[in-house]
């Protein structure tokens, strides 16, 4: 049951990842009356927090490695009661001060759960070698794509049941109850003998081969982080398919957990390298039919959906197992760097909602109201286009890796 309970967790985690992602943005300015200007000033503003944070959290879970059971803990704990907080909140005069002490908390929960989860991956696998590292990534991104489905899906599912407010607070509800559950099943998980390494520093960070897979996860994260921020955006007005957007989602992270285990059984049999030059044109290959999908066209950004979810997939396992890999054989403290690494993908989203938002909103783009042309041309470059150029810088990266990566 040790690898179960890992994608349970990763589940939970997951589950609370995308309303913070992907419903946010929606939520804010439909139900709260949040201007996209003001929204991501906010994200950015908690990614500032997390410079600070991300990076002690990790140290902390080093510092007292006996103490895991109490970080995951508080992390499920934070989650069961910040998300009814959340998506019980009403557009009133305060809304904007409760709306970030209410993040600050389900941040910062998040934060500090996803940190364990990934640097105790030495911990939770049966023994601290490549395959199993391997291995406990599978579990735990299959768990995490799990989680992805279940939050996608269920807010259509409440609303279908008659719940009002687009479904969000019942999801808020759904997903503390969610956290609780899963708390007290993984609990045996966490009572394993943590296995420890030698204190990071920038100077064996970067001789373990850490500091460039940290710099290629950061511009890898930008194309997705832009998408997430505006898939239902995308969706609605640019595509012109309202109500469809949910079911598109939860097919798009469906390819994205089907493929994990491939690219997983891939990456064992020709090294993480080669199959990360495999999955990111096809990635790009998905943003570029974005761009010239015409409105209307269900089947055709289904077929985007499946492409993308599918390259998803292998970024998701590949490169956190590259990066737990680097550290383990350099005999490194992992959660330390895996605080870094947080910090380094939620900067990705932060940035994506800093610029992205911002300029749809100079460009006249007003989420769920008659658009001109100029604004969904815009919103069209965003969401497609620039990740692609996004995904082709990351893409150099990767053919400038070393040929020693290619056997991890």
């Amino acid at each position: 049951m040790l690898y179960p309970r890992i994608s349970l967790y990763a589940l939970m985690l997951a589950a609370a990842g995308i309303p913070l992602y992907i419903h946010l943005p929606q939520f804010a300015t439909t139900e709260l009356g949040i201007s996209l200007g003001v929204l991501g000033a906010i994200l950015l503003g908690i990614r500032v927090i997390d410079l600070v944070q991300d990076p002690l959290l990790g140290w902390a879970i080093d510092r007292w490695p006996q103490a895991q059971l109490v970080f995951a803990i508080l992390a499920a704990l934070g989650l069961a009661i910040g998300f009814p907080l959340l998506f019980s909140l009403r557009a009133e005069a305060d809304v904007v001060p409760k709306l970030i002490s209410v993040l600050v908390l389900l941040f910062s929960a998040y934060s500090l759960g996803m940190i364990l989860l990934y640097g105790r991956s030495a911990t939770l696998a049966k023994t601290p070698d490549a395959q199993s590292l391997m291995t406990v990534a599978a579990y735990r991104e299959v768990g995490m794509l799990a989680g992805v489905i279940l939050a996608a899906l269920a807010p259509t599912l409440f609303v279908a049941m008659g719940a009002s407010a687009q479904g969000y607070p019942a999801l808020g509800l759904f997903l503390g109850s969610l956290a609780l559950v899963a708390l007290v099943v993984t609990i045996p998980i966490w009572r394993r003998r943590p296995i420890t390494g030698e204190k990071l520093s920038l100077s064996n960070f970067t001789s373990a081969g850490a500091m460039r897979l940290l710099i290629l996860a950061l511009f890898n994260s930008l194309p997705v982080a832009i998408t997430s921020t505006l898939f239902l955006f995308f969706v609605d007005d640019r595509l012109q398919l309202p109500g469809k957007a949910g079911v598109l989602l939860i097919l798009f992270f469906f390819c994205a957990g089907l493929s994990v285990p491939l690219w997983a059984k891939i990456s064992r049999r020709v090294g993480a390298r080669a199959t990360l030059l495999v999955s990111m044109p096809l990635s790009i290959l998905a943003f570029v039919g974005a761009a010239f999908m015409p409105a209307g066209d269900l089947i055709g950004f289904a077929l985007v959906c499946i492409a993308s979810g599918a390259a998803l997939g292998a970024d998701m396992v590949v490169l956190p197992a590259m990066f737990s890999v680097a550290l383990t054989r350099a005999g490194l403290n992992a959660s330390s760097a895996f605080g870094i690494w947080s910090f380094a993908s939620k900067l990705g989203l932060a940035l994506a909602a800093f610029t992205v938002l911002p300029y749809l909103e100079r460009n006249g783009y007003t989420p769920g109201q008659s658009n001109s042309a100029s604004a969904l041309s815009s919103l069209n470059f965003a969401y497609a286009i620039l990740p692609c150029l996004l995904k082709l810088c990351a893409f150099s990266m990767v053919l400038a890796l070393p040929k020693s990566e290619q056997s991890q």
